[in-house]
């Protein structure tokens, strides 16, 4: 499917009255939705939106968001979703390179640029479609500190969604819950899906995920989530499941199935604009197959993309920093392998560390304490050691009243003696830098602080 108008636009020309999307208990038709933007749009521009703008968007996903994303493309804006959350420092720090002219904060404050009101004026305002314009741009956390943003265009956006969609069936009596914010690009991958594929779409302010799922077929989800919620009494209408952010048991795939729930995962970063290789789960350690529109190569142990899904480059001070090196791929930085055609992701190639000679790559030795019932997160940072050289310590998100003291038992017979932590540390709060990726550098920091003071 490609579009010559907006894609809301476009869908509504197909079938103007069928349901597009719910919000809360609201249900839109196609029609319904073109005239919230078309009034939305017309609002923003009377308050200076023009064609290029930058558009600080700060909130987490409830309606209004959604409505506000859809109207800021389509007055031409260039989008920062942020997350409410973010310390003000960073920030401080951040938003004088991206070039913004406003602000519309729905949640959280901020100051210095011109607040745009979300209302909705008699009307309609639009440019013109031009998919090749720069459209969103993602924060993404780099191994040098200071976020970047990778910048989109609607055209890279909705290649991403083609690949997925290749994959996982999604059609157009399927609902898909926006359960991920759209301040990461995973939560921006389930938008592009729905208007790639004219489906539905349900955004609920925050509720109990089993309620959030009510007369939802699709979702993207943690592992722990889809067992808490097969393991509830409440029925269950999902028909595929996306996982991602931890391994998968294959007990876990096994039991979606028997309820008639298909799971899928893969591998995605935010310059590709979500998932680059995916598969059907089925307890395997590898990430899957390269998706429609992607390319992917390792060389000398180090992963390579490129693909149509590609950002434009990272934004800094009004220009676009290049992601490609001179072969004209992205380095990912990430240690891969390809087994039969499937890529297996070892780990960061700068997170790899050595302790009495022996290697410790930290991915794979989270991937088997991740399995651990009741371990949301884990992280192995290394401990400066005047014997070892450096040794393993876990740091761990757990699930309210977990006895970490319980753990390194638990672990023992599961890794190999030099791979053992020596230290089990509960993650503190103020390191989960506002749901942008935990901060390795910082962990290790902390920890070799707290443990050495």
């Amino acid at each position: 499917m490609s579009f010559t108008d907006w894609p809301w636009r476009h869908w509504r020309a197909q079938f103007a009255d069928k349901p597009a999307l719910k919000l809360n208990d609201e249900v839109l038709s196609w029609q319904q939705l073109c005239a919230r933007v078309d009034r939305l749009a017309a609002e923003f521009h009377l308050q200076g939106v023009e064609e290029g703008d930058g558009v600080l968007l700060l909130a987490h996903n409830h309606p209004q968001t959604l409505l506000a994303w859809l109207a800021l493309l389509q007055c031409g804006a260039r989008i920062l979703p942020v997350n409410p959350q973010l310390p003000r420092p960073l920030l401080d720090v951040l938003l004088p390179q991206m070039t913004l002219r406003f602000a519309l904060v729905l949640d959280g404050t901020c100051d210095g640029l011109p607040a745009l009101s979300m209302r909705e004026r008699a009307g309609e305002y639009r440019v013109a479609w031009q998919p090749a314009r720069l459209a969103s741009m993602t924060l993404t956390s780099g191994s040098t500190g200071l976020p970047k943003a990778a910048v989109h265009t609607c055209d890279a956006h909705l290649a991403s969604a083609r690949g997925v969609l290749a994959l996982m069936p999604y059609g157009e009596d399927d609902d898909w819950l926006l359960s991920l914010p759209l301040f990461h690009v995973s939560g921006q991958g389930v938008l592009w899906r729905w208007l790639q594929a004219g489906a539905r779409l349900t955004v609920r302010e925050k509720q109990p995920l089993a309620q959030a799922l009510r007369d939802c077929t699709h979702a993207s989800l943690v592992p722990t989530q889809l067992w808490r919620l097969l393991n509830t009494s409440q029925p269950v209408t999902l028909k595929a499941v996306l996982l991602g952010g931890a391994a998968i048991p294959v007990e876990l795939t096994q039991q979606a199935r028997e309820q008639g729930i298909r799971t899928f995962c893969g591998y995605g970063l935010t310059e590709f604009a979500s998932t680059v290789c995916a598969k059907a789960a089925d307890g395997e350690p590898d990430v899957g197959y390269a998706l429609p529109g992607r390319e992917v190569q390792v060389v000398n142990g180090e992963v390579w993309i490129r693909a149509e899904s590609m950002a434009s480059g990272y934004w800094r001070d009004g220009e676009l920093v290049p992601l490609t090196n001179a072969q004209g791929w992205f380095a990912t930085r990430d240690r891969g392998e390809w087994h039969d055609g499937r890529l297996t992701i070892l780990g960061r190639m700068d997170n790899l560390f050595f302790s009495g000679g022996e290697g410790i790559q930290p991915e794979s030795l989270e991937r088997v304490i991740a399995r651990h019932p009741q371990i949301n997160q884990v992280f192995i940072v290394p401990l400066d050691d005047a014997e070892f050289g450096q040794r393993p310590v876990a740091v761990v998100e757990c699930e309210p009243g977990t006895d970490i003291s319980c753990l390194p038992d638990w672990v023992r017979d599961k890794v190999a003696r030099f791979e053992q932590p020596v230290r089990w540390l509960l993650l503190p709060t103020e390191l989960k830098n506002g749901g942008i990726k935990v901060s390795r550098r910082a962990l290790q920091q902390w920890v070799n602080a707290s443990l050495k003071g």
